[in-house]
């Protein structure tokens, strides 16, 4: 029997590349959900897969726990961010109607609060995951698959920098928004201190050259230091291709510091359309790098870049492949873990990659000399 597979959030730059991958795909029944049915029905005409079907759903209606039961999925793929202040009735609406849950959340306290419903999860038998998405689900399994090669691991530093022509959505541009200029707690020095958003900027060596970037709100920065014990640090940083972008979003974080501006993430859409002026001037390039220090297992010191490069538009695959990967091990019946955790450990690196294949996307790694 094909698992049937509600995809909420569809028709959204993460969602469509999900329904793709998951259409004319016999192990999937697969219900595109959310607010707009039009988009929906174009949508389900460009897969050309007849079997797919299209149900209206809004994550912020009261009768949501109830239209979700009523499609009787066995897997939700909630993929309708943005996720920072979203609570979990979602996951709590599969719960009810027993069916495991999957989520693109990149937001640091929900992806990291999903433990609280751990207990209920393992009680009904069912599997909620959070956080399926670049982090901390794609890069954590880049860390765990560089990590033997380590005695000792003492540093993670990561960044990502999308083409300026990759779509973007405004869910996306709000999660950013959200903590610009804001206070990030950071696990610095084996300790814990403080930056803010967008700040910390620094030139990256990315396979395609060099990009500014500045720090991020992930759920990496409160998951890693626990996951990986003995690391002294863990940064995570993303920026724009675009210089006039990149340093328009500090130059607004600061405002957002200095108290001038209280709600950034509210003008998404109109920064958004903004940005869209300056789209020819850049690239469909993008990219993910991250980078390990620490101590070898004879105690000499070691720094590893490992490097992802995404041409043709091929950068939203990125956060789209977690949610494949783990829908493809759940129809197969390779995913018994029951619980409510975040996405790492549940897929390993060579799967991810897998799942790529096709795809304008290149990896490497390198030593990286002081």
């Amino acid at each position: 029997m094909a698992l049937r597979v509600l995809l909420m959030g569809a028709s959204g730059v993460f969602g469509s590349r999900i329904a793709r991958e998951l259409a004319h795909d016999p192990r999937f029944a697969l219900t595109l959900a959310g607010r707009q049915r039009s988009s929906l029905q174009r949508l389900r005409e460009s897969l050309g897969d007849p079997s797919v079907q299209v149900a209206a759903l809004d994550i912020g209606a009261v009768a949501l726990p109830a239209t979700i039961a009523s499609l009787r999925p066995q897997l939700v793929i909630h993929a309708a961010g943005p996720f920072q202040q979203q609570d979990y009735r979602v996951a709590e609406a599969c719960l009810a109607c027993g069916s495991d849950y999957v989520d693109l959340a990149d937001g640091r306290d929900f992806v990291s609060g999903i433990g609280r419903l751990d207990g209920q999860a393992k009680a009904a038998g069912r599997l909620l995951v959070s956080g399926a998405s670049t982090v901390p689900a794609f890069s954590s399994a880049v860390v765990d698959a560089l990590l033997p090669r380590f005695g000792v691991l003492e540093s993670i530093e990561h960044a990502i920098s999308p083409g300026n022509r990759t779509p973007r959505g405004d869910a996306t541009v709000a999660a950013i928004l959200g903590y610009c200029g804001r206070p990030v707690r950071l696990w610095r020095d084996g300790r814990w201190q403080h930056g803010h958003g967008w700040m910390l900027t620094r030139h990256q060596q990315f396979p395609f050259g060099l990009r500014w970037v500045g720090l991020c709100e992930v759920p990496d920065l409160e998951l890693f230091p626990a996951r990986y014990p003995g690391v002294q640090s863990v940064l995570f940083r993303a920026g724009l291709e675009l210089r006039r972008l990149h340093f328009g979003t500090l130059a607004a974080a600061w405002l957002v510091r200095l108290g001038l501006v209280r709600d950034l993430a509210r003008h998404a859409p109109r920064l958004r359309r903004l940005s869209e002026w300056f789209i020819d001037a850049g690239s469909d390039v993008g990219g993910m790098v991250v980078e390990l220090s620490g101590r070898d297992a004879h105690g000499q010191p070691l720094r590893l870049r490992w490097s992802l490069s995404a041409a043709a538009g091929d950068g939203p695959q990125i956060p789209a492949t977690p949610a494949v990967v783990l829908a493809r091990k759940l129809a197969d019946g390779e995913l018994p873990l029951r619980g409510a955790m975040p996405c790492m450990g549940l897929f390993t690196l060579d799967e991810a990659l897998a799942a790529l294949a096709g795809f304008a996307i290149d990896t490497g790694l390198e030593s990286i000399t002081a």
